[in-house]
C-alpha cells in the first residue's frame, strides 16, 4: 500500500518535499492556510550562494547548503520539465567586495577553508574587478570571486514548482486558514477551519516556515523558530549594469533577466507584519548607492517584504520526532530556504525511504535539540 505523506505548508520547502517524494513513487497532499510560495519563499532574491553568505567555517549548515548548490542543475531541470514552465536559473557566479586592507587578511582566511571545498574562489584587485564590474565604487579595493554561485528568479521557481506538483499527481489545499494536528502519535490527522475537512495520512511533514514556531503545545517541545521580516527594493535597469551576484557586509545586489536589479535585505522583527516600511528600504537605499554609485540617483520601482523563519542557533530544523514514526520537520530555514530545497526534499525523502545520504550531519538538525 503506497504511503501516504502529507506536507504541512507550501512554500518553496514544501512544495519541494512534496514534488521529491511524488518522484519516489509517495502519495502526497500539501495543506496551506493561504497560498502556495506566499511568504518568505515567493520575496526571496533567490541567491545560491554557500559560499558568499557561510563565511566563518565549514559547519553542517555550510555543508547543507554546499550540497544543495550541487543538486541545483539536475534539480531545476527536473522543475522546468515537470512543470512545463521555464524559470530563470543564472550561473553568473558572485563577488564579495572589499573597502579597505584590514579585509583582505580576512578573505585570505576564508578563501582557504572554503576552497578546501571546491569554491575555485579568486581574489581580485582592484582593476581586475573593475573589468568584471565596470560601475562597482572607486572605493573599493578588490573582491573575492566565486565562479560557481548561481542564482533563479524566486517567484519563477516558486510558480514552477507548484505547477510540478500539480502536473505530477500532488494534491494541494491551499487557503484552509488555520490547520489543526488533531492526532500524530499513530499516523496523522489534520482539520482545516476554512473548509471544516478532515485530512489524515500515514506521515506528517512540518514545513510550514515561521508559523511551525506556533505548535510547540501540539508537540510538547521547544521549537524556537521566529518570523524575521526581510524587506527588499529592486530597480529597473534595462541595460543590466550588474554583471553577477555582488555582496558587500552590508547586503547584496543581484541582476535578474527581466531587467531588475534587486537589493536586499533589510531585516527587522515585527511578528507577522509583512507590511513595507520606509525606514526599512532607506537602510537599502543607504549603503547601495556606495557599492554602485549609479544607485544614489535612483528610486526602486518596486518594495516588497517576506517573512523568514530564523531558529534560535541558525540551523533548521530537519529530521524525524523520537517520540512518533508519523512526524519528520523540515522548517526554520531563514534566508536560505530557495538554496536548500533541493537538499531538504532529499533529506526527507531519504528518511521515508529509511536512508540516509553518507556524510551528512543530520544530528545538528535535530528538531528536538532544543528540549534536550
Amino acid at each position: 500500500m503506497t504511503q501516504h505523506v502529507m506536507v504541512l505548508g507550501g512554500g518553496v520547502i514544501g512544495l519541494s518535499c512534496a514534488f521529491e517524494l511524488k518522484r519516489r513513487g509517495f502519495a502526497v497532499t500539501v495543506l496551506e492556510m493561504g497560498k502556495c510560495g506566499g511568504q518568505a519563499s515567493g520575496a526571496a532574491a533567490g541567491m545560491l550562494a554557500p559560499y558568499s553568505e557561510n563565511v566563518e567555517e565549514p559547519d553542517p549548515f555550510f555543508r547543507l547548503c554546499l550540497q544543495s548548490l550541487l543538486l541545483y542543475p539536475e534539480w531545476q531541470l527536473a522543475v522546468k520539465e515537470a512543470s512545463g514552465l521555464d524559470f530563470e536559473y543564472s550561473a553568473t557566479g558572485s563577488l564579495y567586495v572589499m573597502y579597505h586592507e584590514a579585509d583582505m587578511l580576512a578573505m585570505k582566511s576564508r578563501k582557504l577553508w572554503q576552497d578546501e571545498h571546491d569554491a575555485a574562489s579568486e581574489l581580485l584587485d582592484s582593476a581586475e574587478l573593475r573589468k568584471l564590474e565596470p560601475f562597482i565604487a572607486p572605493e573599493a579595493i578588490g573582491a573575492l570571486r566565486y565562479p560557481g554561485e548561481s542564482h533563479v528568479y524566486a517567484p519563477g521557481y516558486v510558480k514552477a514548482l507548484e505547477e510540478a506538483c500539480r502536473r505530477t499527481g500532488v494534491s494541494i489545499r491551499d487557503g484552509l486558514e488555520r490547520i489543526d494536528i488533531t492526532r500524530w502519535r499513530d499516523g496523522v490527522e489534520v482539520q482545516a477551519a476554512s473548509t471544516g475537512e478532515t485530512y489524515r495520512g500515514d506521515t506528517l511533514v512540518v514545513s510550514n516556515g515561521a508559523w511551525a514556531g506556533l505548535m510547540e503545545s501540539v508537540f510538547g517541545m521547544a521549537i524556537p523558530i521566529y518570523p524575521i521580516r526581510g524587506q527588499i527594493c529592486a530597480y529597473e535597469t534595462p541595460d543590466m549594469p550588474v554583471r553577477h551576484m555582488v555582496f558587500c557586509s552590508q547586503g547584496y545586489v543581484v541582476g535578474k533577466r527581466n531587467g531588475t536589479l534587486v537589493c536586499g535585505a533589510s531585516e527587522d522583527i515585527a511578528g507577522f507584519e509583512t507590511t513595507v516600511t520606509r525606514r526599512g528600504i532607506a537602510r537599502l537605499e543607504s549603503w547601495n548607492g556606495k557599492l554602485f554609485p549609479f544607485l544614489g540617483g535612483m528610486r526602486p520601482f518596486h518594495e516588497w517584504a517576506g517573512l523568514r523563519p530564523a531558529t534560535q542557533d541558525g540551523f533548521p530544523l530537519l529530521g524525524r520526532l523520537s517520540v512518533s514514526d508519523s512526524v519528520l520537520f523540515a522548517a526554520g530555514h531563514y534566508r536560505n530556504g530557495i538554496l536548500l530545497s533541493p537538499a531538504t526534499a532529499a533529506v526527507v525523502a531519504d528518511l521515508l525511504e529509511e536512508r540516509v545520504a553518507p556524510g551528512l550531519p543530520l544530528q545538528a538538525f535535530n528538531p528536538e535539540r532544543f528540549s534536550l
